[in-house]
């Protein structure tokens, strides 16, 4: 246990890939957190491709500047915080096309700018390198390794006069490997599966070529129209379908850690302060992992969640939906575990979050045959708009200086707006504003949140 400046507790929670609490011993957590007399414990959960080291130092600019909001706050006692660790993947940077500004947009009449994600110019061994540390088991490791030794003695062989079986045959060897890693999508999660339309395609040949086509590693419609050296378009597809296989699995991983791993903590916790209430915020993938800890709570009344906040969550949108206007025509996989929120469900989104809004849909290109708008409805994230078929809602706007009483009300989910504030695209080419939330309006937010509980 650390402490900030201020001498409020910290925790570091380590979770395993598994779900399994590493550190501290959950007994020691759950002992610490009742002799500090905490109240109210804000528990945070970063995303996609963060090394412990980069989720710490966000840990370090976000927990000061919501103990300087809380402060006073009315409905905010003792705070106490703590920050997960979980075994996310990296995708190394790519030099993606960044999409077109509303205001350009508007000057060259809406052109059309033929995005890249920048996949291609990645080797295979650069790939697997990076997602590697994200995998415990060696055999994995190992498998990710010849998947990337496939890949580059794939596009060493473009442009040798190769028979088409043998071509045909480098890919099925990369899909044979790469469908190995393909986690369990478990029953239910209907509307976060569309990526295995890829990941179980029966045809790689076809299927990687649409890849490349959809993340911009070859031309628009090249595959189709016969243009060009169509393996050379499938092995940059291949590269896109790992990114997608890093997806799937960070989506999978973190369902599974907050399902089996943090609800059950935040169970025993409740059955042993129950006056402690935890405020659960997560970003991108970690918005999932917090989200899923609700479904890993036995009932209502087994439950400290006070309120729920999520930052560009890199998942469905109709995660919590209901059956009507659900495109899925069924409920969401969480819709049935709200009521583990005694206050708040409050999402943030921004047009300039391309990793969600842009790239995140086109993983799931394949499962429908969809138009480009249809696509990002059905297989949108919560980083692009926010909840979607919900009821009740309401709708906020994040204002840049954080000046504002959002009147949250508890059982009520709230899509806030915050492209004012979260759109810093400057650092990432691929993902734009994705991880631009180290700002106290985003701080004020959760702190308003934390103090609507009911």
């Amino acid at each position: 246990m650390m402490r900030l400046v201020t001498n409020e507790p910290v925790w570091d929670l380590e979770f395993d890939e598994n779900g399994r609490l590493t550190t501290p011993a959950v007994e020691d957590f759950l002992a610490q957190v009742l002799a500090e007399g905490v109240e109210d414990l804000f528990i945070f959960s970063h995303g996609w491709g963060t090394s412990k080291g980069k989720a710490r130092e966000l840990y370090d600019e976000m927990f000061p500047m919501i103990q300087q909001d809380a402060n006073g706050l009315a409905g905010i006692g003792a705070t106490g915080f703590a920050g997960i660790y979980w075994p996310s993947l990296w995708f190394p940077p790519t030099p993606a096309t960044p999409p077109p500004t509303a205001a350009a947009t508007q000057a060259d009449g809406g052109a059309v700018v033929d995005l890249s994600a920048g996949t291609a110019a990645l080797s295979g061994a650069e790939i697997a390198q990076s997602l590697e540390p994200g995998f415990a088991d060696p055999a994995q490791q190992q498998m990710l390794a010849e998947i990337g030794q496939l890949i580059d003695h794939g596009e060493k062989a473009v442009g040798f006069n190769e028979p088409e079986r043998q071509k045909e045959e480098r890919l099925q060897q990369i899909h044979q490997r790469l469908r190995t890693l393909v986690p369990r999508t478990p029953e239910g999660e209907v509307e976060d599966a569309g990526e295995g339309a890829l990941l179980f395609a029966a045809d790689p040949k076809m299927a990687y070529q649409a890849a490349a086509e959809a993340f911009g590693s070859a031309p628009p419609d090249s595959a189709a129209q016969g243009l060009g050296d169509w393996f050379h378009h499938a092995i940059n597809g291949a590269k896109d379908t790992l990114r997608v296989l890093s997806y799937t699995i960070m989506k999978a991983r973190a369902g599974d850690i907050g399902r089996t791993g943090l609800g059950p903590v935040l169970e025993a916790l409740h059955a042993r302060s129950p006056a402690v209430r935890v405020h659960l915020i997560g970003h991108s993938f970690g918005a999932r992992l917090v989200s899923f800890a609700l479904s890993g709570i036995s009932t209502p009344e087994d439950s400290p969640i006070a309120s729920l906040l999520l930052l560009q969550g890199a998942f469905s949108h109709w995660s919590f939906a209901h059956a009507k206007d659900n495109p899925f025509g069924r409920a969401g996989v969480l819709n049935a575990f709200t009521d583990r929120v005694r206050g708040p469900l409050v999402a943030t989104y921004s047009v300039y979050d391309w990793a969600v809004g842009v790239w995140y849909p086109k993983a799931s290109f394949l499962a429908q045959q969809d138009t480009q708008a249809e696509a990002a409805g059905r297989w949108g994230g919560m980083g692009a708009d926010g909840y979607q078929a919900v009821s009740p809602s309401e709708d906020r706007v994040m204002p840049p200086d954080g000046n504002t009483d959002y009147r949250l009300a508890p059982g009520t989910f709230y899509r806030v707006n915050a492209a004012g504030v979260i759109n810093n695209v400057q650092a990432e080419p691929f993902a734009g504003a994705h991880s631009d939330i180290r700002k106290h309006p985003v701080a004020v937010l959760a702190t308003h949140a934390a103090a609507a509980h009911a």
